[in-house]
């Protein structure tokens, strides 16, 4: 080989070897910031046609609509935990720490985002809640299709207080 196609050579060696490293080192920085969403069901029974489930740890996203009554709320911290259900008929627990948004309410879409710390319960640290009466994410619209939806109801003290 002449010195001019070695030099070609180590130049294209260095050129596949640097691509290589430089994919890797992306793909691991995205290992640890993709979110799967999964719905209360795909959570509980697998995702898919192959059935996957999530691992224990898991960060993840779940949405679904906060399951009426189901909302309970620690008396000395800002623990809160609910039940998502979708029309699959699941139900998971998420467990939250800190401030819910102004647009929560049980019986609306919500999305948590979080680990998974068992089967049917998920430590979110963060919950979103639509922002309107008719948008509702595309994927949480999707899980709860079937699923008549439920308008909040409102005492006259509450809808007095809102006013002042």
């Amino acid at each position: 080989m002449n010195p001019r196609r070695k030099k070609r050579m180590a130049l294209l060696v260095a050129v596949v070897v640097g691509l290589s490293v430089m994919t890797g080192l992306v793909l691991y920085g995205l290992q640890q910031n993709i979110d799967l969403f999964y719905t209360p069901t795909e959570l509980v029974q697998g995702k898919g046609d192959s059935k996957i489930k999530p691992e224990v740890g898991q960060r993840l996203r779940i949405g679904g609509l906060v399951v009426p009554g189901t909302v309970r709320r620690d008396q000395e911290s800002l623990k809160v935990s609910f039940d998502l259900v979708d029309s699959g008929g699941e139900e998971i627990t998420v467990v939250f720490d800190g401030i819910l948004p102004d647009l929560f309410r049980e019986g609306q879409g919500i999305v948590a985002q979080g680990h998974l710390e068992d089967a049917r319960t998920i430590n979110a640290f963060e919950v979103l809640a639509k922002h309107d009466e008719e948008y509702m994410p595309p994927e949480v619209a999707e899980a709860v299709k079937g699923i008549e939806h439920v308008k909040p109801e409102y005492s006259t003290e509450q809808i007095k207080g809102s006013k002042s």
